[in-house]
């Protein structure tokens, strides 16, 4: 069709430069009428750079050719969606725009309609009479979408960062058929995400980014997942093999009795030294509250919780941090990092005891140890005074990561720890944890990433309705069977069950 040759965006040798970085060089990229666009490449590849170009925040380098569709018609959504909770959908909708006023006041029958056209366009009502902060997750982001798409013509392009870092599995599909509907009007969607799986269901074409430089531009028919990552990584991706079960012996580092708090309704397992174990379940299931409930992070719960044979009395992060057990939690910017200090100041920051002298931190001595935990995780740049939030999401949990090995944990609690990283980063963590329980950790992941958990662990626990339903070891512990056994009826969840090799 001739609407599908149309180029509604354009990008031509498009240059960026920062003080002693070359964010971007001489990259072209376009949007067509009728197709979804993935950008995809490693965290610090140049992908948010040219975002923030195309979205006017970076002015370009000299020489850079940017055509953007005239007028509103580009819009934004962006990863941590940039919704006022406290508002409606009617409300947020009309705060980037304004309101449409009738003799003097608010029109608000007219803003209601306006909003409930917008959603229609996208296949999905939600209730306007609710703040956003209590929609579910999808709901959230096609809000965020019908937002960036008000006031645009059909035929205008939609950028998407990460839509779906927060959605369950089961909410991608239909955030993807709000997609398919942009595609119907004539539209273009540039789509940037991490989940390469996502990438072949939507995308059309995919331009792979390397170092600031586009390596490729390529139909998705003509890719497959292996090559992908290729592109991505200059390399093949190296696969582990499962550590092999006979590793774990003696006493359980971590012993979980009838835990409840939240939508936990008697978690029960344990883990011991030398062992990855994973939880999964869908969104509702406990799986999401299980690691802030273990460290004492969220009040009101019930249960025991016992490391190396001792239990946790004081249920509080704090007590559980002296009891040897830490947790890396999901939301590294709101709760994992303190992103205004610099990348020594949050890896140190649970202990600071040895780098103390005459009750002040010897900051020679500090520089060193950061040093060498910087090489250990492989964190770039390697500059232990760099700020931690100009880093990409992959070198900030590389740092969060460091700061808890170096902190010698008896147990370590992941929640979501690949999250919102590209494939390098994430295999260069599942590196770091194997080598970590090698010598004696203890880890417990909880994801909603099945891959990763198939990938990365020896067993995994599958929860539904606040317990585990089953646990999957061994020749049963696939992707395929972690997905299937998430998305059982909860009935069949009784005393838990298990499946081994």
């Amino acid at each position: 069709m001739l609407a599908e040759q149309t180029v509604l965006l354009s990008v031509r040798q498009l240059g960026k430069t920062f003080p002693g970085q070359v964010a971007l060089a001489g990259v072209d990229l376009e949007v067509r009428a009728g197709e979804v666009h993935a950008l995809v490449g490693q965290n610090g590849s140049g992908k948010s750079t040219l975002i923030k170009v195309l979205a006017g925040y970076h002015q370009p380098d000299p020489g850079s050719e940017v055509d953007l569709p005239v007028g509103d018609a580009i819009g934004f959504v962006h990863q941590d969606l940039a919704l006022v909770d406290a508002l409606n959908a009617v409300d947020n909708l009309a705060l980037a725009r304004g309101y449409a006023i009738r003799r003097g006041r608010i029109d608000a029958r007219r803003e209601q309609e306006r909003t409930r056209t917008l959603m229609a366009r996208l296949g999905r009502e939600v209730d306007l009479a609710v703040p956003v902060g209590d929609l579910p997750p999808v709901e959230r982001a096609l809000v965020a979408m019908a937002r960036a798409l008000d006031g645009m013509r059909e035929s205008s392009v939609l950028v998407l960062d990460e839509p779906t870092a927060a959605l369950p599995a089961p909410e991608v599909g239909r955030l993807f058929a709000a997609i398919e509907q942009v595609k119907s009007y004539g539209g273009g969607v540039l789509y940037v995400s991490h989940r390469l799986d996502e990438v072949f269901r939507i995308a059309d074409r995919v331009t792979v980014l390397r170092d600031g430089r586009r390596v490729a531009t390529v139909d998705a028919s003509e890719l497959d997942h292996d090559g992908l990552i290729e592109l991505m990584l200059g390399h093949s991706l190296q696969r582990r093999a499962h550590a092999p079960a006979q590793r774990r012996s003696g006493a359980p580092a971590l012993e979980v009795v009838s835990l409840r708090g939240g939508r936990l309704e008697g978690f029960t397992a344990s883990v011991r030294a030398g062992e990855i174990v994973g939880v999964a379940g869908l969104v509702g299931s406990g799986r999401e509250d299980l690691a802030e409930a273990l460290v004492g992070a969220t009040p009101g719960t019930a249960g025991l919780v016992r490391v190396d044979g001792r239990e946790l009395r004081k249920r509080t992060p704090r007590a559980a941090i002296d009891a040897g057990l830490a947790l890396l939690p999901a939301d590294r910017a709101r709760l994992g990092a303190v992103l205004e200090h610099s990348i020594a100041e949050n890896v140190t920051l649970p202990r600071l005891r040895s780098l103390v002298r005459a009750l002040r931190i010897v900051r020679r001595r500090e520089r060193r140890d950061v040093l060498g935990w910087i090489d250990k995780v492989g964190l770039v740049p390697r500059e232990p005074d760099r700020v931690l939030g100009t880093l990409s999401g992959g070198n900030q949990q590389k740092a969060l990561l460091a700061r808890w090995l170096r902190a010698t944990p008896r147990v370590l609690v992941l929640d979501e720890p690949t999250q919102g990283v590209d494939v390098g980063a994430k295999e260069a963590i599942h590196g770091l944890l194997h080598d970590a329980v090698s010598e004696g950790l203890a880890v417990l992941v909880c994801s909603a990433e099945t891959e990763d958990l198939a990938d990365l662990c020896d067993r995994v626990l599958v929860m539904r309705a606040g317990r585990v339903a089953v646990e999957l070891s061994g020749a049963a512990l696939s992707d395929e069977r972690i997905v299937r056994e998430t998305l059982a009826p909860v009935q069949d969840n009784g005393s838990g069950g298990s499946a081994h090799e």
